[in-house]
């Protein structure tokens, strides 16, 4: 497995790029730059591919809704010659909270959407015929009746460094992760339960996969939790109940909420609609108290050495190729060591 890690912009741009470039050379083999509403991730992303050398820089996620697929296309093919090749596109429908709330646009056929973005995108990159695209969400050129009408078939400017760019996609419900795995480079669940990802998305993943296209390649797949070593280490597991809380909570509306379907996927239907209700009605410490133990320890990777490893393992036996890890040294540790540390024993 290769080392992933999600970027804190907490202390800032500038030193969160100057930690990456420190944790590259522990061996942290790929980064996720997140967006939401607060800065956009692709400066970031650009700023990292000039403070760093090897790690792979990924957007994690870039909204589908807030540039159009030629945009998308443009943006990954200039981080990717910043970094002579080493950008991953990193796609999520975000929700409509964000999406309508925040960038105005309707929150309509996320599924659709991302398909005819990651077709397009391709087509960019290759470069070996002027775009067209007749789809339903976008039409390239914009035909007759939708504009001026003068609209023509073009082709990137510039040549890109790779042909491919590595598309990822962030989905849970089954249809989208039936479509991930028919058409992308790599799939990034939340909230990823080793042991139980077969019974929630066997069949969905299976579905995808026989309609996959034989030269893209085994599916990649981005998932993991928060690390911390050491024989008291499983009390900073309670660190990820805010996070959680936010998510299965927060994220969303009633009904609308897909880290919420998920958990109550895994079992704990009545906990999840008690933390979405605690948390929809402001009292969030309290949705926290109610986070499942039994969901943090699967979720998270924290306890004596020889259980973390065997919890390393059972990522690599469950198909995932990038360990997503949030470091949290214990003792005399740094996050360099943690990084060092999960990267020997995933080798």
């Amino acid at each position: 497995m290769q080392i992933s890690m999600q970027l804190s912009y907490a202390g800032g741009f500038k030193e969160s790029a100057q930690q990456v470039a420190e944790l590259e050379r522990a061996g942290l083999d790929l980064v996720w730059v997140a967006e939401a509403y607060g800065f956009d991730g692709v400066s970031l992303m650009g700023y990292l591919a000039a403070c760093t050398e090897r790690v792979q820089i990924a957007s994690g996620i870039l909204p589908i809704y807030t540039r159009t697929p030629t945009l998308l296309a443009m943006t990954a093919a200039g981080v990717d010659a910043l970094s002579d090749g080493r950008c991953h596109l990193g796609l999520g429908a975000s929700g409509p909270q964000v999406i309508e709330g925040w960038h105005g646009v309707p929150y309509d056929r996320p599924l659709g959407r991302t398909r005819e973005i990651i077709e397009i995108c391709r087509t960019v990159w290759a470069r070996e015929e002027r775009l067209t695209h007749d789809g339903v969400s976008y039409a390239l050129p914009l035909p007759e009746g939708r504009g001026t009408g003068l609209g023509k078939p073009l082709k990137i400017i510039s040549r890109p460094v790779r042909p491919r760019i590595p598309i990822w996609v962030a989905s849970l419900g089954p249809k989208n992760v039936a479509m991930t795995a028919e058409v992308a480079d790599g799939w990034m669940p939340l909230f990823y339960l080793p042991e139980r990802a077969g019974d929630v998305w066997g069949a969905d993943l299976a579905a995808g996969r026989a309609r996959r296209a034989p030269d893209l390649g085994e599916l990649m797949v981005s998932a993991g939790g928060m690390v911390a070593i050491g024989d008291d280490a499983a009390s900073l597991r309670d660190l990820a109940r805010p996070m959680v809380a936010l998510y299965v909570g927060g994220m969303g509306a009633k009904g609308k909420n897909f880290y919420n379907d998920l958990v109550q996927r895994y079992g704990f239907e009545q906990e999840a609609a008690e933390i979405q209700d605690l948390y929809l009605d402001g009292h969030k410490q309290e949705a926290a108290a109610k986070v499942p133990d039994a969901l943090l320890e699967a979720t998270t990777l924290c306890g004596p050495e020889g259980y973390v490893r065997d919890r390393v393992a059972a990522y690599a036996e469950a198909g995932v190729t990038h360990l997503n890890v949030i470091p949290i040294p214990t003792g005399d540790h740094t996050v360099r060591d943690v990084i060092a540390t999960v990267k020997e024993w995933s080798a």
